[in-house]
């Protein structure tokens, strides 16, 4: 029996996604990318699963391994890190979507590449680094426009990796800070709306970003049901806290451990969304999850014992920020941002970006520990040990 050939099963895998997934889901046959590729239009991979290839192969995805979440600078080897954060939406979000009969290639991809552009030392840094973007006037710092900007312009010596628009998408709008208790996709999506959202966020802070397609809500709520409960058992293994310390409410709807949160929250996304235009908790999930958020943002990340560091982050952040401006104005090639971030970056790249944007993303990039060796050894933070 003759094989057929590799790009006839594509199309076989595209009639099949036809058949299976839901009405509402995204189809491969219809992902867009900025840029044509004749070998994918005649090649056997579908172009979500190739976006999520490509994620997966690029130099930021790697570096998510030294990336903290939430507690930076700590001694503690059973702390969540920013690699398993990501394996854990992408898991949470595909069991949403196979349930309600989405694209799962697609959710993968945008949940590998979600956090892919977090500064180091978590939130605070990416708060420390807005203050010295703003400052130098490229606008605000937001991880998630970040990551594409890694994505599709600093990735590959600065030929991007032409994702498709739906990842993109996803990635930009994947925010799971805000709390939403429902969300519809806000459909005909197009690069050039993906760029004016990508200014409007930098520029104008409370610019809402809706996803174009229901997995891309699917992984903003994931990442808030992967990251909630985590946080919690993070911050016990630290001895922050007691689990007896959570509010019976609280309790009474999740339980008190990051499985049952887990459990439950997934349960009620499915419940609640399946065979709809939405994706939604129902309302009174959805109000324990906005108690929840609150006791972890009073007792976990506004904690002081976790901020033990957040003035010497300042300091350096600041010091490198203005040490490789002025290395790009001198042209002073031996500094590290010309040996091992410009060196054989494209011309595009170069004459497209200030030297402001040039050293935010090379900052941005940078592990919590390559970071720390640009700086003086006698500056350097010593990590907090806690008596756990």
């Amino acid at each position: 029996m003759q094989q057929a050939p590799l790009n006839k099963i594509k199309a076989k895998l595209n009639r099949r996604e036809k058949q299976m997934l839901l009405p509402g889901a995204a189809l491969s046959s219809d992902a867009v990318r900025r840029l044509p590729e004749a070998n994918l239009e005649t090649g056997y991979r579908q172009a979500f699963s190739v976006d999520v290839d490509r994620i997966l192969h690029s130099l930021a995805y790697t570096r998510y391994i030294d990336k903290t979440q939430v507690f930076y600078l700590v001694k503690n080897d059973h702390i969540t890190h920013r690699v398993l954060h990501v394996q854990l939406v992408s898991k949470i979000s595909r069991t949403i979507g196979r349930f309600l009969g989405l694209n799962e290639d697609l959710i993968e991809a945008i949940a590998l590449g979600h956090d892919i552009g977090h500064a180091p030392f978590g939130h605070d840094g990416e708060r420390v680094l807005s203050d010295l973007c703003r400052a130098g006037g490229i606008g605000m710092f937001h991880h998630n426009v970040q990551s594409v900007q890694f994505l599709d312009r600093v990735e590959r010596k600065g030929k991007g990796w032409n994702l498709c628009l739906q990842t993109l998408d996803g990635i930009l709008c994947h925010d799971g800070e805000i709390h939403d208790q429902k969300l519809e996709p806000d459909k005909g999506g197009s690069f050039e709306k993906l760029e004016k959202s990508i200014w409007g966020k930098k520029y104008t802070p409370d610019t809402q970003l809706i996803p174009m397609t229901l997995e891309g809500c699917v992984v903003r709520m994931a990442d808030t049901i992967s990251y909630i409960g985590r946080d919690f058992e993070d911050a016990l293994r630290l001895g922050l806290m007691k689990r007896s310390d959570l509010p019976a409410p609280i309790v009474k709807v999740f339980g008190d451990t990051n499985g049952a949160i887990v459990y439950h929250l997934v349960t009620d996304v499915i419940d609640n969304s399946y065979l709809k235009n939405h994706i939604a908790f129902s309302p009174e999930v959805s109000d324990a999850l906005m108690k929840l958020k609150a006791f972890n943002y009073e007792r976990i990340y506004m904690n002081p014992k976790i901020k033990t560091h957040l003035g010497a982050i300042k300091t350096l952040f600041t010091m490198l920020f203005e040490r490789y401006v002025g290395d790009i104005d001198r042209q002073n090639r031996s500094s590290v941002i010309f040996t091992h971030f410009l060196k054989d970056m494209t011309e595009n790249y170069v004459a497209g970006f200030t030297k402001e944007e040039i050293v935010r993303d090379f900052l941005s990039g940078m592990t919590d520990q390559y970071f720390l060796r640009q700086c003086p050894e006698n500056m350097r933070p010593e990590p907090i040990i806690f008596d756990s």
